[in-house]
């Protein structure tokens, strides 16, 4: 069967199930269900404090095959994942599924884990370094699954994923089971990622290297949540959190793609009082909205929020004026931890609120201004951030495709070649996010805007903006580099690429030089 992009799929994959094809962004809008929650209660006499993870062990009864959760604010200084995986594993326990929110380089321990089939499935909405080359290469047992942070607390929340243990990496909690993020050596700001696991999951463990007298204040995540609580020696490095660029680029070629991104949304009207924007934190990106920035200030526009996994310079965007409020999913760098520990203006949201499409409303679906990144771009505008060129998983959906179906104006700002490779093909490796949610491509060469946005091409015609199609920049750089070899890759599904409503938008499958970067 094939997807409304044309993508064969196979009606059932083993070790994932029966396999519903993506039929479109919103197509699967309506009435929805949410799972039902079992509970534990609580005596007055009950404790939660429990001495070590050992102990946290014998009370679970964790058993092979069982689902256990992590989120990723500590990013890439996370210590709890690695931490609880080595004791299950200790333990011969075998066959679990890690759902984890992200993966980062720093969980390459799960490598050997997925060998030795401790963990046999993975769920995750974004998977970075050797984890991810590990998986390309077809050492899990079952595919992974790559969801976007809406989808995960979708799934989770209607029960499509079902949590037996989550583990919440406190970097404050009390004795009653109280969390937040703000404060601690490892204080990671909002905690928006671990909100649907700690409110749905069977089980649900605080694990902390500051445990304080009830009560925490402030209280993220709450008491009637938590079932345990136990003191390791650290959760994590906060100084991990800070992976990858969040500083303004001064490459002089994406500092033209930003000027050029930037007057799109001018040209796009609106830039005016009430404006609401999200951009991720890479250095292009991030000099998007310096332009921005210098535009509002120039004409006195004040915006409603600005959203997303929030940076320093958002922050100062805040502190300026600029923006009345700020939803934070999650803090990127240690400014933005400061931000929201002291201004309530600054405030946190959790991935449901975020990007659950089958909510009564997220927050993407209020967004005007959305800027995206890609890897590579067909003609059709569809968008893959899953795989490189290579094939190689290097990252995941994350919020794009949530934020890209959410907002008035989704712009991918990208160079047109990169590493002598054309990012715009005829076909592209992976399907993310889908063309229908993708309303301008902004390169140095020049800029393409998505037919069905009809409106948007009679603004850019009076402009001096170099207007072209989809097709005259994917010549463009075809006449600098050749036409790409298509990558060749093995039969064997080593993901599944859901949308953000659960549907397969693609599938990945195994790389075939085993030599590759992993």
């Amino acid at each position: 069967m094939k997807t409304i992009l044309g993508r064969e799929l196979p009606d059932y994959i083993d070790g994932y199930g029966e396999v519903t094809p993506f039929q479109g962004a919103f197509r699967d809008a309506g009435i929805k269900t949410r799972k039902a929650v079992k509970l534990t209660s609580v005596n007055p006499s009950d404790g939660k404090v429990l001495d070590n993870l050992e102990q946290v062990f014998d009370k679970l009864n964790i058993k092979d095959g069982m689902t256990i959760s992590f989120h990723h604010h500590l990013r890439n200084g996370d210590h709890v994942l690695n931490m609880v995986v080595a004791g299950l594993a200790n333990r011969g326990i075998k066959d679990l599924t890690v759902a984890a929110s992200s993966i980062f380089p720093i969980h390459e321990p799960l490598v050997e884990y997925m060998e030795n089939r401790v963990v046999t499935g993975l769920v995750a909405n974004y998977i970075s370094g050797p984890v991810a080359g590990a998986i390309s290469k077809g050492k899990l047992k079952k595919p992974a699954i790559m969801q976007t942070h809406g989808g995960r607390a979708r799934a989770i929340e209607s029960g499509d994923l079902h949590i037996d243990v989550a583990f919440i990496a406190a970097p404050t909690a009390d004795t009653y089971g109280n969390i937040n993020g703000v404060y601690g050596h490892a204080a990671c700001g909002t905690l928006g990622y671990a909100i649907s696991d700690a409110e749905y999951a069977d089980k649900t463990i605080a694990i902390t290297d500051n445990l304080v007298p009830f009560p925490a204040c402030p209280i993220q995540i709450s008491q009637v949540l938590v079932d345990y609580v136990v003191q390791v020696e650290s959760i994590g490095d906060p100084a991990g959190i800070v992976s990858g660029t969040t500083k303004i680029t001064k490459d002089p070629v994406a500092l033209i793609i930003a000027k050029r991104a930037a007057e799109v949304i001018k040209a796009s009207g609106l830039v005016k009082d009430g404006v609401s924007f999200q951009t991720g934190a890479g250095g292009t990106s991030l000099a998007v909205a310096a332009e921005l920035k210098d535009i509002m200030q120039r004409e006195g526009v004040v915006g409603s929020f600005a959203s997303g996994g929030v940076t320093g310079y958002l922050v100062e965007m805040l502190e300026e004026g600029l923006f009345k409020t700020l939803f934070d999913v999650q803090c990127f760098d240690l400014k933005a931890i400061d931000s929201y520990r002291n201004n309530e203006t600054h405030q946190a949201m959790s991935a449901s609120m975020y990007g659950n499409p089958h909510t009564k409303g997220a927050v993407v679906n209020c967004l005007d201004i959305m800027i995206l990144g890609a890897t590579e771009i067909d003609t059709e505008f569809n968008v893959n951030v899953t795989t490189g060129s290579s094939g190689l998983i290097m990252g995941g959906s994350g919020g794009h495709s949530d934020t890209a179906a959410g907002s008035k104006l989704s712009i991918v700002v990208t160079n047109l070649i990169k590493s002598r490779v054309p990012m715009i093909k005829d076909e592209i490796t992976t399907m993310t996010t889908p063309g229908e949610s993708i309303d301008v491509v902004v390169t140095e060469r020049g800029m393409a805007v998505n037919p069905r946005r009809v409106d948007l091409i009679e603004k850019l015609r009076i402009t001096n903006l170099p207007l072209v199609t989809i097709d005259e920049l994917k010549t463009m750089a075809e006449k600098i580099t050749g036409v790409p070899k298509a990558v060749q890759l093995l039969e064997k599904i080593v993901a599944v690429v859901e949308y953000r409503d659960g549907s397969v938008i693609d599938v990945v499958r195994q790389v075939m030089n085993t030599n590759v970067w992993g």
